[in-house]
Formats: C-alpha cells, structure tokens, sequence
C-alpha cells in the first residue's frame, strides 16, 4: 500500500521546550488514523509539519513522498484548519465558501451547503463572533467538503453538542465510504471516535509511546478488579499501567494479555478480569497513576462496575 505520511526522527523545539522528541510513525494512503494524547503531548505541532505549516528542527517528513514545506503539489493535496484558524475581520462562512474551492480540486460545493445547514452554521455572522462551537462547524464543513486526500482534523469538536459531533462522525464516515481520502485526527473524545479509527498514534511528552491498528491497541491490555491483596498477587510482577484504589478494593490496568494461568489464579482469588476500551488503554498509558479527579466515588463505580 502506499504511504501517504512518513515521519522520520522528527524533533520540534520551541527555545528550550522541546514539542516533538524524536518522533517517527507512518499513515498509508486511504486511512483515518487517530492522533491521541494528553493537552501539550505534541499533537498539533506533529500535525502542523505533516501539514507543512512548521519546520521540524531535525528528522524528515514526507507527505505523499515530498517535504512538505512551500511544496505546492503537497499543499492542493491537504486540509489543515487549526483550532485556532484566524480569518478577515468580515469573513462570514459564505465567504469561504466562495473562495474555498480555488484551494481544492475535489471540493463539494453540496456537500458544504448540506453540512454549514445539517451543523447550524449562522450564515450572517462573522466567523470571528462565532461561538466556539460554531467555529467548530466552520473547521468541519471545510475538512469534509475540501475531499482533500489528506484531511487534517485538529480536535474538531470543540464546543459542539452531542448532535453537532454525531452529524460530523457519521458524515464523515459516509463521505469517506463514497470519497477514500488519508484522515488525520486528533481527539481527545476516544470513546465517540473509535469506532471511525483504523490506526493509533499516542503521543506522551512529545514521544510516541504507541502505534498500532485499533484492535491491537484494544488488545494490549486488560483489568483485575476485586480485593486489593489478591489483585496484587494475581498481578504479580507484570506492568501496571494503571491502579486505583478504595478502601480494600483495587482495580489495575495491566499491560499484555491475559495467560491461562493468570485466568486460573483470578478465579482461585475472586478477582474478575476484563478487557479495556480503547479510552481506558489510552488513558494508563498517560496517567502511570490515578487519574486527575478521579475522586472515591469513580473509583468506586469503577470498581462495582468490574466486579459486576
């Protein structure tokens, strides 16, 4: 198959912060990858150089075989709007309607009246008095009309409801059955769009620290909830991703799979096993520990519910 991103030992500064450390993965053509991780992971920087917007300091990156830097051919191919895209004072969404499609061959001009209706995006408004969420729907109404073959979605949902964000999963998925094209996205709502993702990418302080098809991802962990002290010798020495505890209950997150022998030693024990969502693996492998405002409570019903 072929490549349609390809980065290679890429480093990004900013002065002495370093963005991006050393950080390499590939996205073949055709593929909606998702690009998961922390605020401040790395995330938008690493889709910036994918898009050409940034230099990386050192490494390479290739987007559909060429640096994609002041490189025209790799720009006509992309859609990239940041979250933080700035626009003419007076520019309302009928404005960039009518100069969109000098910038894509493939645009829709229906597909971006039907979603600019379908998202409720107000048509006399300046983008600029937007509210976050109908920002938003600008962001999402360019991305899918562009049929760019590398489309670039930085967090799009932000300030969408519930409904906003389900019109943008299925008519992304949709348009995407009907016009294949390579899709870049970062999100931190892992629950709502796993189910659109073939490939994860996870960035922790500028590194990857997972990349790999979904169903692997799913696959590379799992859960031991009961009592604290049989939890921890059915653990025993393997990688806790994650723990959290309550009392004398216990539920951790484990790297690997599950043996026979761990499955016989649970059931001697009365601790219940099982799998992890997507969210959950995507969390241990930030947190290392119990996550920030996790208070008894969710422990709790996070417990009762493992062992339910």
């Amino acid at each position: 198959m072929s490549t349609a991103v390809e980065v290679t030992g890429v480093h990004r500064a900013y002065g002495s912060t370093a963005a991006l450390a050393g950080v390499s993965t590939t996205v073949r053509e055709g593929a909606i990858c998702g690009l998961l991780g922390r605020n401040g992971a790395g995330k938008t920087t690493l889709l910036s150089v994918i898009a050409g917007q940034e230099r990386p300091s050192s490494g390479t990156v290739r987007t559909f075989g060429r640096d994609p830097v002041e490189s025209v051919e790799v720009l006509s191919r992309t859609s990239f709007v940041r979250d933080s895209q700035r626009w003419p004072d007076d520019f309302r969404i009928g404005h960039v309607l009518s100069v969109a499609p000098a910038f894509h061959a493939g645009w829709d001009p229906a597909l971006a009246r039907d979603l600019v209706a379908d998202l409720r995006v107000p048509t006399r408004t300046p983008i600029k008095k937007m509210s976050r969420g109908q920002a938003s729907s600008v962001a999402i109404v360019l991305g899918l009309a562009s049929r760019a073959p590398l489309t670039i979605f930085d967090e799009p949902y932000l300030g969408l409801d519930a409904t906003a964000r389900q019109i943008f999963y299925d008519r992304l998925l949709v348009d995407y059955a009907e016009h294949p094209r390579t899709v870049l996205l970062s999100t931190h709502l892992v629950d709502e769009s796993e189910s659109l993702l073939e490939q994860v990418v996870v960035l922790d302080e500028g590194r990857v620290v997972l990349d790999t098809d979904v169903d692997t991802a799913r696959a590379s962990a799992w859960t031991a909830a009961g009592a604290a002290s049989a939890v921890d010798r059915v653990v025993g020495s393997r990688r806790v991703l994650a723990r959290h505890t309550l009392g004398g209950l216990a539920s951790v997150t484990v790297a690997g799979a599950p043996d026979d022998v761990v499955r016989r030693e649970a059931r001697a024990a009365g601790v219940e096993l099982g799998s992890v969502s997507l969210q959950q693996f995507v969390a241990a492998l930030g947190a290392g520990a119990p996550s920030p405002g996790m208070d008894d409570r969710a422990v709790s019903v996070a417990i009762e519910g493992a062992l339910s």
